[in-house]
């Protein structure tokens, strides 16, 4: 199965994942840590970030650390980017009417 940026964020606990990884670099122990959902579950979260290129897993001894591949996101970011004018302008006419609304109040 071929995974992308977008399965990757789909699951919340997988983008709190990305949040943590995006601070530091993490042993899967320390990330399992964070979380109160079982170690096999963080794995295959783990596993699935790996498989969408979001992170690389490197083994230092008896320890593997997850590290962060923040240009793969740049898709997902470019994909959402384009919504954000579009939520803008609906955010900046719905403001509008409120104050329309309020001056209206005002006045009478």
């Amino acid at each position: 199965m071929r995974r992308d940026v977008f399965q990757a964020i789909a699951d919340p606990v997988r983008r709190d994942i990305i949040q943590l990884l995006a601070e530091q670099q993490l042993s899967v122990n320390a990330v399992a840590e964070k979380f109160k959902i079982s170690r096999p579950a963080i794995s295959k979260h783990l596993k699935i970030l790996k498989e969408c290129d979001i992170i690389d897993i490197s083994r230092e001894g008896r320890e593997r650390y997850c590290k962060i591949k923040p240009k793969n996101l740049i898709p997902a970011f470019i994909w959402i980017d384009q919504y954000r004018k579009l939520w803008e302008d609906k955010l900046d006419s719905f403001e509008n009417y409120l104050m329309e609304l309020k001056d209206k109040q005002s006045k009478s």
